[in-house]
């Protein structure tokens, strides 16, 4: 493939998962070797063995899988390898304020003496765009930089891409949302199944061409659902009290319910509890006050995985660390919660062929690219992981489920899909607690919405009260 980046633009990288765009960027960057072909820099033709190669040649990568330490400070994350120093000592109180001077200068706020471990993932996105600025970088290459971010901070993005672009940098844009390729792109190009298909510019195209031209077919951009017939109760959450790492107050006397046959979607600008709440009912984070109830069962003080077994399944926020394990193979990590039982157990025997055939099932439902399930998780697209993630918590056919941003990182075509899943397990009569930053998602999917702000609900909204505007001054803190 052919691709020409010109200096004061925005260049728009669109493409199915898998279609190639992470591993071309990915050479660009010297994190792989191509096996032909040339890459020419300024017009002069540049040898790139590795990052160091073009870190010196002014390319910065900000990967959609984050590059950071969890034991070290936003800081020393963002210096690392570049550290300020002082009598051959590291001046860590010099390299906080310089981190803390960028991050206000480019509008990406962070706390620079915080341990990423204990940040959000939308915090470590910004950490992640701040280290590449940090080195310089004239040509910034961006991999789903915005699928962690709220509209908001995609905002704050965007007006850095636009900044950097004035002063005659280049910034290449990899996405699935078209909304924002038509909003923050000077041209478009788009791959499938590693060639370019189309290069055109936002003028030239409607979201509905590029989201043909990405999967080689119309696709339907907003999910179409008949009106919910909801029935009782399946979820129940009264005056929930949770604690976030700091032992603060996270989730302040929150309550509702979530009936059969119904999306419940919660919005809310990330950070204002949403994530705590939701490893609560799932058990991954204790109560300190209030009930969980899943049918009739009182469930507030019950392990993870007896939840699981009674009804619940859950798609967490965050694949890597909550969803798989990369080093297993895709067939184990379809049966992650069932695999100790029958048909994939019999005893302490593991049915290795049942696994097998569930696997490759699933892959051909789901549409999980892969050439061979027994291959490890690590081998497939962010985006093919999430419909991995997908496949297991709808295959194993929960009474509730629980959706956190079900489609972070994932093209038009898998978003569809799996917007499409979601709404026919909801009219199987199956109970959804959607939690999701796209406020598109929430308002597309969505029967009655909550909106959260510092920890409470504040408004449970439905029918006609679903309003973007009225949500949004909610999420703000407007009364």
């Amino acid at each position: 493939m052919d691709l020409a980046i010109e200096w004061g633009q925005v260049h728009a990288l669109l493409g199915e998962n898998g279609a190639g765009k992470s591993t071309l960027m990915n050479v660009v960057y010297g994190l792989v070797r191509p096996d032909a072909g040339e890459i020419l820099f300024d017009g002069t033709p540049a040898t790139i063995h590795g990052p160091q190669d073009a870190i010196r040649l002014g390319i910065g990568m900000v990967h959609q899988h984050f590059m950071l330490i969890p034991t070290l400070t936003v800081a020393e994350n963002v210096e690392l390898g570049n550290e300020i120093a002082r009598s051959g000592f590291i001046d860590l109180d010099r390299a906080y304020r310089t981190v803390k001077d960028l991050s206000r200068r480019y509008g990406l706020e962070v706390n620079p003496s915080a341990r990423v471990q204990d940040i959000s993932v939308g915090i470590q996105q910004r950490v992640e765009i701040l280290k590449a600025l940090y080195r310089g970088a004239r040509l910034l290459i961006l991999d789903e930089p915005t699928s962690v971010l709220t509209p908001q901070e995609a905002e704050r993005l965007f007006e850095v891409m636009r900044a950097l672009c004035k002063a005659g940098n280049a910034v290449i844009f990899i996405t699935h949302k078209l909304g924002e390729v038509m909003e923050i792109a000077d041209r478009i190009t788009v791959m499938r199944r590693g060639k370019v298909v189309d290069t055109t510019t936002p003028k030239e195209s409607s979201p509905a061409d590029l989201a043909r031209s990405m999967v080689g077919r119309a696709v339907l951009l907003r999910v179409e659902k008949k009106p919910a017939h909801a029935g009782e109760p399946e979820l129940q959450v009264s005056e929930l009290v949770v604690h976030d790492d700091r032992h603060q107050t996270a989730v302040d006397g929150v309550s509702f319910d979530v009936r059969r046959g119904e999306i419940l979607g919660v919005a809310g600008v990330e950070g204002n509890g949403q994530n705590e709440l939701v490893e609560a009912v799932a058990g991954l984070r204790p109560a300190r006050a209030g009930r969980i109830r899943i049918g009739s069962k009182d469930v507030t003080h019950t392990p993870t995985k007896r939840r699981l077994r009674g009804g619940l399944s859950h798609i967490p926020g965050d694949r890597q660390r909550m969803g798989v394990i990369l080093e297993l193979p895709i067939a184990d990590n379809l049966v992650l919660t069932e695999y100790d039982r029958p048909p994939f157990a019999l005893g302490i025997v593991r049915a290795f062929q049942a696994v097998i055939d569930y696997a490759q099932r699933l892959v051909k439902q789901f549409d999980i690219r892969t050439p061979n399930p027994e291959l490890p998780a690590s081998s497939l697209s962010g985006g093919n992981q999430q419909k991995v993630v997908v496949a297991r918590e709808l295959g194993t056919r929960p009474a509730v489920l629980i959706a956190a941003q079900p489609t972070r990182g994932v093209d038009v075509g898998s978003i569809e899909f799996i917007h499409r899943q979601i709404v026919d397990k909801r009219d199987e009569g199956l109970a959804v607690l959607l939690v999701s930053s796209e406020l598109d998602e929430v308002l597309s999917l969505a029967d009655r919405v909550a909106v959260m702000f510092r920890g409470r609900i504040v408004a449970i909204l439905e029918g006609d009260e679903i309003d973007r505007e009225r949500i949004g001054l909610l999420m703000a803190g407007a009364a």
